[in-house]
């Protein structure tokens, strides 16, 4: 049977129309891969799935967002299904399930019973009406439709109401058409991977930032850093803001920036200019959903640093850095050559981002493994580094989502 110590977590991020994250895609497999190796499969699918919810913390990682679980056949019947939260989860129902009377009888009972239903990889409209009554949110495949067999099918699919997710969409312009046509949400590569007409060069206020971080990570001293921020109100004022809010209570004043920086301490510092980065360049949306990305990336890598054991601090400062930056060319539009070439970064974070090599490099290869349905290289980079294993990696992927979406919202980003 399997545990969580089998469990493989991935998760895809599903938007709004604002490009703002509502919900995820929830991926589990066993540690054996895609290959089912249980006398008792959808017992096994639904007791890791039970897991994740209970002693992985999943649901308390998602926060205000909600999982969609893919359900096949035989999980669909499984008792264990009923054990998920269902205020938490929509139950993704795969394309392979047959619409049976049997199945719409089991639908209905789930759908009485207070759980979200969504059609998985919807490419008509040939569902009953029975079944399509309790469907909350209808998912469409995209690659397999042309420009005109889209349109017709939602053309067919507006009128019944249902909230319309677009899959696999990868550019800015297919997410545009789907939501001419009315779709409402979309999961893809296209915000985590834009296609890039232009680079951009960094913003003013993205400029003074890249410099604090390489004061930061040259070991400068306070008052250079001050000096840097003195021609920059805004960050100022939000420096203090962080500041008041670390040192509630203090009984005297902040007399000087450089103050203000030693009461933050020199790696929360860092921490805040790093996420700040992916927010203070074009607001039209797309940073946030970069944001929360990169943040849970770098603090995965800086968790599963900490795990093994080596390197210690050093190690773990180095993992989050790489964590962060790789996300840089989907912020800027630009190589990621270029954007680490002016930047005092050591050579294995260098290597990590330009080469991929090292173990900051594997790190990262299997950090970007979790965010997508890619399980067999999950598991490959997982073998490669000493020390880690499936259950550590699925509890350090939960708390690295909490621990970015809380720093996020507490500080506004």
């Amino acid at each position: 049977m399997s545990n969580a110590a089998d469990l493989y977590l991935g998760r895809q991020p599903i938007l709004d129309q604002n490009q703002q994250i509502v919900a995820y895609e929830l991926l589990f497999r066993s540690g054996d891969g895609n290959a089912a190796s249980f006398a008792d499969g959808e017992m096994a699918t639904a007791t890791v799935i039970a897991n994740a919810f209970t002693e992985l913390g999943v649901a308390g990682a998602l926060g205000t967002c909600r999982g969609f679980i893919n359900v096949d056949e035989k999980f669909l019947f499984s008792d264990m299904l009923e054990l998920l939260p269902h205020e938490n989860v929509v139950l993704e129902i795969l394309e392979s399930v047959p619409h049976t009377p049997a199945v719409i009888e089991r639908c209905r009972t789930l759908h009485a019973a207070g759980f979200a239903l969504a059609l998985d990889d919807v490419v008509d409209s040939n569902c009953p009406d029975e079944l399509m009554q309790l469907i909350e949110v209808i998912k469409v495949d995209l690659p397999p439709l042309s420009e005109t067999r889209l349109r017709d099918l939602t053309a067919r699919l507006r009128p019944l109401g249902k909230r319309l997710l677009a899959e696999k969409v990868d550019t800015r312009a297919q997410m545009e058409l789907c939501r001419e046509l009315g779709f409402t949400l979309f999961q893809g590569y296209y915000f985590a991977k834009p296609t890039i007409i232009a680079g951009k060069k960094l913003s003013h206020n993205q400029v003074t930032l890249m410099r604090l971080m390489t004061l930061l990570l040259n070991d400068a001293e306070n008052k250079e850093l001050a000096a840097v921020l003195k021609p920059e109100p805004g960050l100022t004022v939000n420096l203090l803001k962080m500041t008041n809010s670390v040192g509630a209570g203090l009984s005297h004043r902040v007399t000087s920036l450089g103050h203000a920086i030693t009461l933050l301490g020199r790696r929360q510092l860092q921490r805040w200019l790093q996420l700040l980065v992916f927010t203070s360049g074009d607001k039209s949306g797309v940073s946030n959903p970069l944001l929360l990305l990169a943040a849970t990336r770098g603090r995965l890598m800086e968790i599963l640093a900490s795990e093994i054991g080596s390197g210690g601090s050093a190690l773990c400062d180095d993992a989050f850095m790489t964590g962060i930056m790789s996300l840089m060319p989907a912020v800027i539009g630009q190589p990621i050559e270029e954007i680490v070439a002016p930047l005092p970064l050591t050579a294995s974070v260098r290597d990590a981002l330009c080469t991929g090599d090292g173990l900051l490099g594997n790190l990262l290869r299997l950090a970007e493994s979790c965010e997508y349905e890619d399980f067999p290289v999950q598991a490959e980079w997982l073998a490669r580094i000493p020390g880690l294993c499936p259950a550590t990696l699925s509890r350090a992927q939960t708390s690295a989502l909490q621990w970015a979406g809380d720093i996020i919202r507490e500080q506004g980003l």
